[in-house]
Order: structure tokens, then sequence, then C-alpha cells
């Protein structure tokens, strides 16, 4: 079964500057599952086939408007209608003034009755993508996110192979890092995956033989980042000379997490191999093929040669 997360209605008022006009109780307590919202316009005309009370209610412009043009007594029997199928939320937008019903309705049925500054569709965009992150399906990993040059590379491997070594060599060179031992995922689309790092172990890294360091402090604040999208997967892993590395990457092996699939390199390590050099490589010529562009099908066409890209999808539990 898959894991629900909450936001509470606190983190939403002070994310958006929200004012309050009626809350039944503490906001921290106030707590919101569902990442998408609703425009009550069918609603307030009697349709409520299909209608999520558990959603965030917007009310604009549009549908003042509309309420401004029935009649009074009818207007109030269908503000009492929306109203009692308990809301998790109602936010009016635009500034607009509530009609005094409302106010009534919200503290008779508590319903967190709230309103914005911002126009409907600024609003209505911006909750969207804060829900999506917030109560995005998440899993976390042992590993090392790092950003290089624009693409959020997430290295992994077995325990003492190099990854944080690596990491602090890409951040001398310019590069930032945004997590290092856990990395927590988070799914915030079909196609996107988001990485940061605990709260608790942010921007620490650990060297064996020296210890615990903060690369915040020791290189500076634009040496680290927040989050970053994970564009390329990395798994370092101890040099086999039995085992046939790829030698060309005409082909593509992805991994699917959390049902994204992402570009996913092995990357053999053995002394006097430079992995930092290495992975910025990796990190543009992944950023090439995003465009369009393949060298090593380029070379194959020069040389009169057909090539097949093949694909593989591996699943991220596996590695």
């Amino acid at each position: 079964m898959t894991e629900k997360y909450s936001v509470p209605l606190s983190k939403i008022v002070n994310e958006f500057k929200l004012e309050t006009l009626h809350v039944p109780k503490n906001p921290e307590e106030i707590l919101f599952e569902e990442n998408e919202v609703n425009r009550p316009g069918l609603q307030l005309m009697g349709f409520y086939e299909y209608f999520n009370p558990e959603r965030i209610q917007i009310v604009g412009k549009m549908e003042f408007a509309y309420l401004a043009t029935i009649d009074e007594d009818v207007r109030k029997e269908r503000l009492e209608l929306l109203f009692s199928h308990q809301l998790s939320a109602l936010i009016i937008t635009r500034d607009l003034t509530c009609f005094d019903e409302m106010l009534d309705l919200a503290k008779k049925y508590d319903v967190p009755l709230l309103r914005s500054k911002d126009g409907t569709s600024n609003l209505m965009s911006g909750l969207i993508a804060f829900l999506n992150l917030n109560l995005a399906p998440r899993i976390t990993r042992h590993g090392v996110l790092i950003e290089i040059y624009g693409e959020g590379v997430f290295i992994t491997g077995e325990s003492g192979v190099g990854k944080s070594e690596t990491a602090i060599e890409l951040v001398k060179r310019g590069h930032r890092l945004i997590a290092d031992d856990a990395v927590e995922i988070k799914r915030v689309s079909n196609i996107s995956l988001i990485g940061s790092s605990p709260d608790n172990i942010r921007h620490f890294l650990e060297l064996r033989g020296i210890g615990i360091i903060n690369a915040r402090r020791l290189f500076g604040i634009g040496s680290v980042k927040i989050t970053e999208k994970i564009d390329l997967v990395v798994e370092m892993e101890l040099w086999n000379s039995e085992k046939i590395y790829d030698r060309m990457g005409v082909d593509t092996q992805y991994v699917s997490i959390l049902g994204v699939k992402v570009p996913m390199l092995n990357i053999p390590v053995k002394p006097g191999r430079n992995l930092a050099v290495i992975l910025e490589v990796a990190a543009m010529n992944n950023r090439h093929k995003k465009m369009g562009y393949n060298a090593a099908q380029e070379l194959l066409s020069r040389l009169g040669m057909d090539s097949d890209p093949i694909e593989t999808v591996k699943n991220y539990d596996d590695f």
C-alpha cells in the first residue's frame, strides 16, 4: 500500500501569505492529503456528481460574479449546500470581500476560510505545484546527489567505493552538493524526480580518514544546493576484469525509480581513474543526448555502420 503524506494548513498559509478569516482549530492540526484543487462553479449551480470535498476549494471573481446575480435566498441555499459537504478549506482570491453568510457557514460547519491577494490562476498554479511537491511519493536511498553543469547526478554504489571522495572533488571544481549518504527522492510528476537531503544531515559529508566536514562552511554557500532534479544515475563499482563494460554508449540503460525512468551508467572504479572528470563528461554527454545528439551513433554513421539502439530498464530495488 502506498504511504500517504500530508501538509498542514499552517504551511500553506505561510507559503502563500493567506489571510485567515476563520480557522476552526490549530492550523498545524488541519492536514491535507489531496494534491488537486477545485473551483466550485458547477457546485454553486447544484451539480455535485464527482465532487471531492477533500480538495481545497478556490473561489474567484467569476464565482462571486455569479453569486451576485442570483436571488439572495437562492445564494444562501447554494452556499449552505456547498459548505455542508464539510470542505477541507475554501480560499477566496483577489482579496474579494466575502458574503456575510460565507463566514457564518464556515463557522457553522468548521470549514477553514482564507483569503488571498493573488489572482485565481496564479494561486491555483502555485498551490498545485506546492501540493505536488509536499505530497509527492518518496523514498530515501543511500548515495550522493550533486549538480554537475546543471545536471542532477545521483551517485550510488557500495559503501567505501568512493562516492563522497568523488563528490568533494566535484565541489572543489565548482559543482554543487545536494545530499550525501542519504538522498530523499520525491516523484513530483510522472516524468520528474526531485532529490534533497534530510534536514539534520544537510551539507555534511563523511570522508574516511578525515571524518565529518560541512561543505557549506568549508567551501561557501555557492557549493551547496537544497534540491535538484535527478537527470542521471551513476552506479560506481569496483573494476571487475571479467566484466564487459560499455565502450560505445549506443545503447541506453535506464533505472526505474518510483515509476520514473532515469538514464543510468555503470562506472568502474580503479586506481588512476579521475572519477570527477569522468562524471563531468557523463553529465555533459547526458545533456547532449537529451538535446538529440549521440556521439556514438554519429561515429557509426560515419563508418557506414547501422546502429539499432537498445533500451533496457532496471528496477531501482534491484541494485
